[in-house]
């Protein structure tokens, strides 16, 4: 696997292809392995946060997402080879699993809100159909139900459990219970749920071809986003740089 510091987060550096590849590979062999994805958001409390830091480098794979992880990388001289949001990321790899004739993978959907999972569920069905979506479980739930939670997770036999929680919790909760989860892939895919449930719209074409999809979302929801996208992106080249300078 190619690596790269990204001041102190350890960045993989792949195509949609190659990681694909890598995924598929570790589904055949049956090797758990933990897929997270690093925005400027995820950078930040990475550098707050010492523990959450060694959960992303301890990542199997931590792809890159969005331009601003994308422009951080140019200033310890190395460059990515295509934008791997989790939005797009995800049914690209669905597509290829789609695609098997040998193996019809069983995938689990844990996040979101009450009901909007389910609905994200019977779409994906509907979309993926040599898929199987066994289960699904919205994010509200009392911590004191986590192992009943699990054990719905491995009674399905999800092969790949998709957890949308938002940073870092979806990242906490992975790391806190991988050795109870059975499935071989876990994935931390943020607002993927949401998005795929169609209670979400994501921005129009032109916003994602300008790399601006975070603006729109900001301007959906201006109250939440507005510190974390725009306080965030100043906070991130000032780490980018201090960073930078002591290298």
């Amino acid at each position: 696997m190619d690596k790269k510091w990204l001041g102190n987060l350890k960045v993989d550096v792949l195509g949609s292809k190659e990681a694909i590849t890598y995924i598929k590979e570790k589904l055949e062999k049956k090797i758990a392995s933990d897929i997270f994805f690093l925005n400027d958001h995820g950078y930040n409390i990475a550098q707050k946060d010492s523990e959450y830091r060694d959960m992303l480098n301890n990542a199997d794979l931590l792809l890159n997402d969005g331009i601003g992880i994308e422009m951080g990388a140019k200033f310890f001289g190395f460059s990515f080879k295509e934008n791997l949001n989790g939005t797009d990321f995800i049914p690209a790899l669905f597509e290829s699993l789609n695609e098997e004739k040998s193996n019809q993978y069983r995938v689990f959907l844990l996040g979101a809100k009450p009901g909007i999972a389910q609905k994200a569920q019977e779409r994906l069905q509907e979309t993926y159909k040599n898929i199987l979506f066994v289960g699904n479980q919205d994010g509200y739930f009392p911590k004191e139900n986590t192992d009943r939670i699990i054990h719905q997770i491995n009674e399905s036999k999800a092969d790949i459990l998709l957890v949308g929680f938002g940073m870092p919790l979806q990242e906490r909760w992975i790391n806190e219970n991988r050795l109870k989860l059975e499935s071989t892939i876990t994935m931390a895919v943020g607002a993927f749920i949401d998005f795929s449930s169609g209670d979400v719209p994501r921005a129009p074409k032109v916003f994602r071809d300008l790399r601006l999809e975070w603006l729109y979302r900001m301007g959906k929801e201006p109250r939440r986003l507005w510190k974390r996208n725009v306080v965030g992106h100043f906070a991130f080249f000032n780490s980018i740089y201090k960073q930078r300078k002591i290298k």
